[in-house]
């Protein structure tokens, strides 16, 4: 077999493989200055915050809104309070369309593989244009990112309000389904 002819393909395979480790869900953690991805808070007042989580294309919108939850609890109980209330909760869905070059389609700058194709044209036949051009790959990229307002109470949550919730109930019913950083 010609190598020089499977080399390209071996290290297209490679490539693929090692991009496709890489590519795991947002871990819940603070958002840095290196990333955009993770929470983030803002302090409104004694008792009320913003919260941000914003999660990457392979973060599913579930997994944003546990971990928005999730800060919200902790950020409560380090607060010294023992409740919170949403008071303004929204998810916002961000998306976008990638197209990639099929890498291997012929042409005549890079022939390689493929095959050949002919068309008619002005009356001769060309062998330089594909007539049904280079294949695309079209892919949906979506990315989630959820915000809130919360405000913190003590003491039992108020019973009547369906946006209030304990804060130790939360951590223990959904921290162990966040997956954290390393």
């Amino acid at each position: 077999m010609n190598t020089r002819l499977l080399k390209p393909v071996l290290l297209a395979a490679a490539a693929a493989l090692a991009l496709s480790a890489c590519a795991t869900a947002t871990p819940y953690g603070p958002a840095g200055p290196d990333s955009r991805y993770g929470y983030s808070e803002q302090r409104i007042d004694s008792d009320r915050y913003r919260i941000n989580f914003a999660g990457n294309s392979v973060t599913s919108r579930d997994q944003v809104e546990m971990s928005l939850l999730l800060r919200a609890a902790e950020l409560t109980r380090e607060s010294g309070y023992d409740w919170f209330a949403t008071v303004n909760r929204a998810t916002d869905r961000d998306v976008r369309l990638s197209g990639v070059r099929d890498p291997f389609y012929y042409d005549r700058y890079r022939p390689f593989w493929g095959p050949s194709w002919r068309y008619y044209r002005s009356g001769y036949w060309s062998p330089w244009r594909d007539p049904f051009g280079p294949d695309f790959d079209v892919r949906q990229i979506e990315r989630y990112e959820a915000s809130s307002e919360i405000v913190m109470g003590r003491g039992a949550k108020p019973a009547n309000d369906p946006n209030a919730f304990d804060a130790r109930e939360v951590i223990d019913n959904l921290g162990s389904r966040v997956p954290r950083s390393m």
